[in-house]
């Protein structure tokens, strides 16, 4: 018996209140999930405590969490299927908040409360089923189309898309997948309820171009991506303000190092590649 599923924990037992209920929110918002592609937990806060990032600190802090897996792939792969970086504290799977429960799958045939439970392979699909339309924006590679494994996260969506533009090269990535969200919501029903999740590609490497003068990849470039991205910001709530009052799920699917004990990058289960961000909020909160 595994003692930490949801359906067998003893009578009694504590569980997190939620914070939210996804119950009062499928079916009648729109959910905007917001992947911030490598970035740190230490670098966000440090941007947060110094004002770098005025947009995104209207909605409280970041957490600190673990992510599922220490690059994109992997990550990905957990967080489609619900399983979203967990907090650092030591805590039971029952006790972790789940947003989309997969039922079934190692952790429960039960429900918590506030979760929106699901058996698809991903809570996407599991959208799609109740109505919404739903949307990616890719930026890495692993979202580009350009192969088998790069087809693998937009199909999961009923439309998916990804331009050069909207890689990691492209120095005003963001700015143009706002500018493309933008311009596909003109023709979105506004009745339409629509999950839409966009990977921002800016904050991964190279990013030593958001520091002039820089040539090469460090602490405080990745800190200057997130203030170019936190800039595109605005334009992007306003849109879904005016749709209603959107869930927005922010986070990071790993972080990346920049020398520590000698390592560089990520793909290595470093504590810098593992500690990420996370935050959600509704947008009548800022």
């Amino acid at each position: 018996m595994h003692a930490n599923t949801i359906d067998e924990l003893p009578a009694g037992a504590p569980q997190r209140a939620p914070t939210l209920d996804m119950g009062c929110i499928v079916g009648q918002q729109d959910i905007l999930m917001l992947c911030f592609d490598t970035l740190r937990h230490d670098a966000a806060l440090i941007e947060e405590s110094a004002g770098g990032t005025p947009t995104l600190n209207l909605y409280g802090s970041w957490e600190k969490r673990h992510a599922p897996g220490n690059f994109t792939y992997p990550s990905h792969f957990a967080i489609f299927a619900g399983f979203f970086p967990s907090p650092v504290e030591p805590h039971a799977l029952a006790d972790r908040q789940w947003l989309f429960f997969p039922l079934r799958a190692g952790s429960g045939n039960i429900a918590p409360p506030g979760s929106f439970p699901f058996q698809r392979a991903t809570f996407v699909e599991a959208l799609a089923d109740t109505g919404y339309a739903t949307w990616c924006v890719g930026g890495v590679n692993f979202f580009s189309k350009k192969n088998e494994m790069g087809r693998v996260f937009p199909g999961y969506f009923q439309k998916s898309y990804w331009q050069p533009g909207f890689g990691c090269t492209s120095e005003d990535s963001a700015a143009r997948q706002v500018d493309f969200v933008l311009e596909k919501l003109q023709t979105h029903p506004r009745e339409k309820r629509l999950f839409l999740y966009i990977n921002f590609s800016a904050i991964h490497y190279p990013n030593h171009h958001y520091l002039p003068g820089k040539k090469a990849d460090d602490l405080d470039t990745h800190r200057a991506a997130l203030r170019y991205v936190d800039q595109q910001l605005p334009r992007l709530f306003a849109a879904f303000r005016e749709r209603g009052n959107p869930l927005v799920i922010a986070f990071s699917d790993h972080g990346t190092c920049y020398g520590e004990e000698g390592y560089r990058y990520h793909c290595i289960s470093h504590e810098k590649v593992l500690v990420v961000p996370y935050k959600h909020f509704r947008l009548d909160a800022g």
